[in-house]
């Protein structure tokens, strides 16, 4: 980072200033930016470069300014530039032991410092609203396990499952959301302090230390400190990897979303989301809008776009820090407020949203969504599955031609287009015997659900 120092002889211009600076923005890392001096201050003293009591007035004044800035107290300097400088010029105008506080330290290293610590901690949010949301569609999924509805492929009625079973595989999903955030904090977790700009520092300072303090450390609580200081300082993967995260669960949500948009519409009507999350038309009376769904549906593309902005940033960078890494801190702390409330409001949404159980009867109750079990039932007396297959498309197209639904073929109807049917093809129309023959894992079959319904309640519960 570019600091106006000994060097010029003059300060920016004012419309420079405005143009570089931060603090607008990277003002929320205050809470890290202060643990981070409190560390670095600690292995200053046990170097020897601070005595105690310089050590022990830096520390009461970083404590001061943080309670100012946490009841809003504190004013944000934009010609200090960023949070930084900001919270030293602040130390030091308490002590004059706040000027020795940046010894053997760059901001370069402070903010990837700053920054690994605020997303530590982010992430940990983000997986508890994770969690409300997963705790939310098994709540939904639960009293629907024998529901039924049409499963869609092509968005076109394909085969009957239920909508515990279809709520079941965002919960999949999600869970997949949660694992990737986790390896995200693990790559997270290691610390740069002691890195400097570049080269490091030639100061006897114990990183290991600093990144103990910090909470740096493995399962077995060994420290993790970076191990080249020129990547430490321009290593960005980790909030990459976290918008790349972000924008995956975005697409999530958006899936999740459009299937509550069209469940909600008259012309599906399986479900009814509550007033609080829906509005009104300003000029048709009538009218409940899904907007929250579809502002959640329309949220994603901005956070795929932050993950693209990123990637675009970092791609011609030389070696080693370069201002243009500024422009990481908006894209990152966007993702994550984007996500966290589309996760808050879609939770929220879930729990008000009630099942029409009626309207999912009566769309489940298509006969042509047993198609294919009546091939599976030809299969069953040794018929070729292509033959099968074969044979039901034209008992199909029969139905069609006749005007009449596919239950409603005489035995001699079905015959026709295939000896092998018998009088027992009534019995494959049955829809709860169809979902029990279900039985293999991952199914939509009733006592597969049920385990699964099961399993999601031992793995969500709080601990």
């Amino acid at each position: 980072m570019v600091s106006r120092s000994g060097r010029f002889t003059s300060g920016p211009a004012r419309e420079v200033a405005a143009f570089t600076e931060s603090v607008s923005f990277d003002q929320r890392l205050w809470k890290q930016d202060i643990q981070g001096s409190l560390a670095h201050a600690d292995t200053l003293r046990q170097a020897g470069l601070l005595s105690s009591a310089e050590y022990a007035a830096i520390a009461k004044g970083l404590q001061a300014i943080g309670r100012e800035i946490a009841a809003g107290k504190f004013r944000w300097r934009q010609d200090l530039e960023d949070v930084h400088m900001n919270i030293e010029a602040a130390l030091t105008r308490r002590t004059p032991a706040g000027a020795r506080l940046h010894t053997g330290r760059s901001r370069n290293d402070q903010v990837a410092l700053d920054m690994r610590l605020w997303l530590r901690d982010e992430i940990a949010g983000v997986q508890s609203d994770l969690r409300t949301l997963q705790r939310a569609l098994l709540q939904l999924a639960a009293p629907n396990a024998e529901v039924w509805v049409p499963g869609y492929t092509h968005l076109q009625r394909a085969q009957p499952v239920s909508m515990a079973h279809h709520l079941l595989a965002y919960l999949e999903m999600f869970e997949r959301d949660f694992q990737r955030l986790a390896d995200c904090a693990d790559r997270a977790n290691v610390c740069p302090l002691g890195s400097g700009a570049i080269a490091g520092t030639p100061l006897p300072l114990d990183r290991e230390r600093a990144a103990r303090l910090l909470g740096f450390v493995d399962a077995q609580g060994k420290p993790r400190v970076t191990q080249n200081s020129m990547d430490a300082v321009s290593d960005r993967d980790f909030v990459v990897e976290f918008c790349a995260a972000g924008a995956l669960m975005a697409v999530h949500l958006s899936r999740l979303a459009e299937d509550l948009i069209l469940w909600s519409s008259r012309e599906f009507n399986f479900i009814r989301l509550d007033d609080a999350y829906t509005t009104g038309s300003s000029l048709m009376p009538q009218k409940r809008n899904p907007d929250i769904a579809e502002l959640t549906r329309g949220k994603s593309g901005r956070v795929i776009g932050n993950l693209m902005a990123l990637l675009t940033l970092l791609k011609g960078l030389p070696m080693t820090y370069n201002r243009d890494l500024q422009e990481d801190k908006q894209r990152l702390f966007d993702t994550a407020d984007t996500i966290r409330a589309c996760l808050r409001l879609t939770a929220g949404m879930l729990s008000k949203t009630r099942v029409n159980a009626a309207a999912c009867r009566q769309a489940a109750a298509d006969p042509a969504l047993l198609a294919t079990d009546l091939a599976d039932d030809l299969v069953r007396k040794r018929v070729p599955f292509r033959e099968a297959h074969h044979a039901v498309g034209r008992a199909v197209a029969l139905s069609e031609q006749l005007g009449a639904d596919l239950n409603q073929l005489t035995l001699k109807q079905w015959q026709s287009v295939h000896p092998a049917f018998q009088r027992d093809v009534t019995g494959a129309f049955d829809l709860a015997r169809a979902m029990q023959r279900r039985t293999a894992t991952g199914s939509p079959g009733s006592a597969a659900v049920k385990h699964q319904l099961t399993r999601w309640t031992r793995v969500l519960k709080p601990r």
